[in-house]
């Protein structure tokens, strides 16, 4: 249980992001936060790819280490067409 949780935990810290920052970015209650990274709850499965979403917007990196802490896995941004493997 709370894996989602310790991973975004890490993440806020490792890139100095506050709670209060990624709740107004989603739209949503601190307390949601505070919830998810002390392990009370788990964030529903569309809260994780929106708590995705909103680090991106606030820090690239950020969503990526989320990304691959949660799931085992990078985000890949090339365009699939793209040969030349540019990120988007």
């Amino acid at each position: 249980m709370a894996k989602a949780g310790a991973a975004l935990k890490q993440v806020l810290k490792a890139y100095g992001i506050s709670q209060n920052k990624l709740a107004t970015t989603m739209g949503i209650s601190h307390s949601n936060i505070h919830r998810w990274i002390n392990e009370v709850v788990d964030p529903a499965g569309d809260s994780i790819l929106e708590i995705r979403d909103a680090l991106e917007q606030i820090e690239p990196e950020a969503a990526e280490e989320f990304t691959r802490l949660y799931w085992g896995r990078t985000i890949d941004r090339r365009k699939p067409d793209d040969p030349s493997g540019r990120q988007t």
